[in-house]
């Protein structure tokens, strides 16, 4: 072994919620660390080599399906681009919060954010039924960027898991919610006004359900603006509501 090896000790949690005899708890493992390791090719190693019962979800290893998000070291992050050398030599792994648990640190995210979307009625809301031979809309350059901005969202949950509200009442959008009401509100396709998205945004399950704290915009793995994102609907709404 090269005398700058580590010997990590990775430390997960594992619970089974169908099986009723299980209790939840801590397994600990270890592994060398090899160059540009990250924790999907840790989690692989120990389901491969060392415990094929352990459970974790992984889709793309690009950053782009949201699916191996967890709470590393007490932080929400992404698995597969989570480099080992930037963490400490003991490593502790959980699932996301606010989700409900599939088993050790898989999470059902989908069902979450179907429910927001349905809460927040995230799609468009067409002015006139559909006509295929319709010319196509155009909208202006620093629209689509905007909308193109906000659509970057993978719905990782990693957001979420970090959002102090999210964590304590179950009814309110979240960041990710936050995030999809802004998308549509910009949308020149949606035929909902100000006054209509007024209902959806200006109540404490929507923006001004946010505390502020802003853990959502450190920890999302995309960056994106969300601190201006939550500017952009409170400006939105006192405007409809002053209307």
């Amino acid at each position: 072994m090269n005398a700058k090896t580590r010997r990590l000790t990775v430390e997960i949690f594992r619970f089974n919620p169908q099986d009723p005899d299980a209790t939840p708890g801590t397994e600990c493992y270890e592994i060398d660390e090899s160059p540009y390791m990250t924790l999907y090719i840790v989690l692989t190693r120990i389901r491969e080599e060392m415990d094929a019962s352990l459970q974790f979800d992984f889709s793309c290893r690009s950053a782009i399906c949201g699916s191996c998000g967890m709470l590393v070291n007490g932080r929400p992050m992404l698995a597969c681009r989570t480099l080992t050398a930037s963490l400490p030599q003991h490593i502790r792994l959980y699932p996301l919060p606010v989700f409900e648990l599939v088993g050790d640190l898989s999470v059902d995210t989908g069902r979450w954010f179907r429910n927001m979307v349905q809460q927040v009625e995230g799609w468009i809301h067409e002015r006139a039924p559909f006509d295929p031979d319709a010319q196509e809309e155009r909208m202006s350059d620093d629209e689509s960027l905007a909308i193109y901005e906000s659509d970057r969202c993978i719905e990782c949950g990693c957001c979420v898991a970090s959002c102090g509200v999210a964590n304590l009442k179950p009814g309110f959008a979240g960041p990710a919610g936050l995030n999809r009401m802004a998308r549509f509100m910009m949308d020149p396709r949606d035929a909902r006004d100000d006054e209509a998205w007024f209902d959806v945004v200006s109540n404490e399950d929507g923006v001004f359900g946010c505390i502020g704290m802003m853990a959502c915009h450190d920890v999302c793995p995309k960056e994106l603006p969300l601190l201006e994102v939550y500017a952009y609907l409170r400006r939105k709404t006192l405007a409809a509501g002053f209307r």
